[in-house]
């Protein structure tokens, strides 16, 4: 079955080439199916549909076809002391405890601030750090 976001961007499509409910159905019957809802429109048959309307909004000229996105990368350096690899340690020690859902560096960032009031690892001074460390030693004994 397609999935929400190519039945999503076929209507997106279908809206930038201004197509009718009729011609819509009958571009879908090429494809063997009555709706894009139907459980025998796969995502392989899906992705063909879009790159076929593609080409033509393209053509048209109410299209512009995207590239994907990059990724954000990390703004600040992670600390690299050996107390900021203790902290990550006990924090991954946690999630396989279960007692942390989120083992996320921006999570552990989260838990810093809330605790320490301190907005990353690498600003914490020695006497927060080791009771931080100490703090998250008790959590797992708990």
């Amino acid at each position: 079955m397609a999935t929400p976001i190519q039945i999503k961007k076929l209507h997106s499509l279908k809206s930038a080439l201004k197509m009718d409910d009729d011609t819509y159905r009958s571009h879908l019957s090429g494809y063997g199916v009555k709706s894009s809802k139907d459980r025998r429109f796969t995502i392989a048959k899906a992705d063909a549909m879009i790159v076929d309307l593609e080409k033509d909004a393209i053509a048209m000229g109410v299209w512009e076809k995207r590239k994907p996105g990059k990724r954000a990368k990390a703004t600040r350096p992670l600390a690299d002391d050996a107390q900021s690899k203790k902290i990550r340690q006990l924090w991954l020690e946690l999630h396989v405890e279960g007692k942390v859902v989120d083992p996320s560096e921006k999570a552990l960032a989260s838990y810093v601030k809330r605790m320490e009031r301190v907005d990353a690892l690498q600003w914490l001074t020695v006497a927060k750090a080791s009771r931080l460390i100490e703090k998250m030693k008790k959590w797992l004994e708990r």
